[in-house]
């Protein structure tokens, strides 16, 4: 089975199954895919995480992040006009300044040598027939075309594919030659299709031109890691998560550990008690990722700490039913010893039991608006995931401090949250959203739905979510989430709402008691999970 953002995405991958690949096949297909299909997000430019277990229940990650580029520094998007320290933080959002070096075709040829069957060609064919014949934008794509035009006009000086002099419209064909001849050059050298060559070239010269900072060296010298997962434990729940420089995982098992604490299953869903207690629980885990969270290779990240059972009592302990803690009076725990809204994600589920957990992201919708000129592809704006400057707050409202501030190759924080879950000793959730900095706590809520609340995968992921962050101190809820009175009720214990038109994109597989699998996609967009 496969779940993703996009139908045409997903019956690549589910061809690619039917064929015989397994998992990584389907997603180094489904990755190649979404860059045609789904630009806003789907990409060869930005990076992402990947959580695997294979049948025998061996787990891992992989890390295919971008990096800041070898000439970038702290105080880059600062700027001292008369004395005074300002951010210019439309420098990290949009252009060329505000790239990351990419790790998505590194990410891609790794997880292929490692553990695809098939051959490589069969893996980027479809995507490339795509790019090149074209396919028609469904209504959502042609409404997000039309509204971030003006941007990609003024951050490009040549002609793309993603704009018009007419507006786009329901079933207009979006063809990408430019993009199939990349993946032409991607097919034929793997990774030094992208990094070298042709299409690195073409980089270099798009940086030159727009006065970025990416160059050949920073191409040369990128290389997505294999690392360790975070694993933690919910009831009788194993969580198989992302670890450092995602803050996804660490998250994710600090919010779980704080339901399990608190007994949250007790109250109605989406009730006063519900609400405000997650909320609470949002809270305290987003100050700790603040402060304490950034890229493992730069940063003693506290990891042990801030999982330690000891710590989370304490740190959950002060929550008390229908008190709203005001945001100034949350602060990071402490302990002795020394983290957009377009980003995709997908689920697979092989015919061999094997499962893959993949997020990617360019950060921004569209990133930031370049396409390089001759390769068609558009540029990540990750550079503003790092912590421009401490306690400011990125465009996902997000601050950080030192541990997540800009150096020479490192890895920027990320929310996002890939996620596997066992139930005893065995397969049981494939699990994993976009959505910036409300990934984690969708991932959050959506695992309650189904372990708490026993939804099936489809409903858990229909459901009503709602978002803490810390700062802004805002409770974030989807419209026709709240009745006027618990509405009400949440606003006199001292909630400040914000309604949002919707909150993560679900695409999630569940293995249910039978064996059979269930797909969630998100209605939110235009996902959908094919099966045979």
């Amino acid at each position: 089975m496969v779940s993703s953002a996009h139908p045409i995405a997903s019956k690549i991958g589910l061809d690619i199954l039917q064929k015989g690949g397994n998992a990584f096949d389907a997603a180094v297909a489904v990755h190649f895919a979404l860059s045609v299909v789904y630009p806003n997000a789907g990409n060869i430019g930005g990076g992402g995480f990947l959580v695997y277990r294979l049948n025998d229940g061996k787990i891992g990650t992989l890390d295919f992040r971008e990096k800041a580029p070898e000439n970038s520094f702290r105080d880059m998007y600062i700027d001292n006009i008369e004395g005074k320290l300002k951010v210019d933080d439309k420098r990290s959002k949009i252009g060329h300044l505000a790239s990351g070096v990419p790790g998505s075709v590194d990410g891609m040829v790794k997880i292929y040598e490692k553990f695809s069957t098939l051959e490589w060609n069969e893996l980027l064919d479809p995507s490339i027939k795509v790019a090149r014949d074209g396919f028609e934008v469904t209504e959502k794509q042609a409404k997000g075309l039309n509204n971030v035009r003006e941007s990609l006009l003024s951050a490009n000086d040549h002609e793309i594919p993603f704009t018009k002099e007419i507006e786009w419209k329901l079933g207009n064909v979006l063809i990408q030659e430019n993009l199939a001849q990349t993946l032409e050059e991607i097919k034929k050298s793997k990774r030094d299709g992208f990094y070298k060559g042709k299409v690195a070239e073409l980089i270099i010269d798009e940086m030159e031109s727009g006065g970025g900072i990416i160059t050949q060296t920073d191409l040369d010298n990128y290389s997505s890691k294999w690392r360790d997962p975070v694993i933690g434990y919910f009831k009788n729940h194993k969580i198989i998560s992302m670890g450092p420089p995602s803050s996804g995982g660490i998250a994710l098992v600090q919010l779980l550990n704080g339901a399990e604490q608190l007994e949250t299953q007790n109250y109605y869903h989406n009730s006063l008690e519900y609400i405000n207690t997650i909320a609470e629980i949002e809270s305290r885990v987003y100050a700790d990722r603040a402060t304490y969270l950034g890229d493992p290779d730069f940063f003693n990240v506290p990891q042990k700490y801030l999982l330690d059972q000891n710590y989370l009592l304490r740190r959950f302990s002060e929550i008390k039913n229908n008190i709203k803690t005001p945001s100034s009076e949350v602060k990071e725990g402490s302990f002795e010893g020394n983290e957009s809204d377009e980003t995709t994600h997908f689920s697979i589920v092989d015919k061999y039991g094997n499962a893959v957990s993949v997020t990617t992201t360019i950060n921004g919708g569209y990133g930031s608006k370049v396409v390089v000129e001759g390769a068609g592809f558009l540029l990540n704006n990750e550079m503003d995931d790092f912590s421009v400057k401490p306690g400011y707050p990125n465009m996902f409202g997000l601050v950080g401090g030192e541990a997540n501030s800009i150096e020479p190759n490192k890895r920027m924080l990320s929310s996002m949250t890939p996620t596997i879950i066992e139930k005893d000793d065995k397969l049981f959730m494939v699990i994993g959203t976009p959505g910036g900095s409300t990934i984690i706590t969708s991932v959050f809520q959506t695992i309650l739905n189904v372990i708490d609340y026993g939804m099936g995968m489809q409903e858990a992921v229909d459901s009503k979510k709602f978002h803490h962050q810390w700062l802004p101190d805002v409770l974030a809820v989807e419209e026709n989430t709240l009745s006027d009175k618990l509405s009400n009720d949440l606003t006199q214990i001292g909630h400040k709402i914000v309604k949002r038109s919707s909150l993560g994109r679900m695409d999630c597989i569940l293995v249910k008691e039978d064996g059979s699998l269930e797909g969630g996609a998100d209605k939110r967009g235009d996902n959908i999970a094919l099966g045979y």
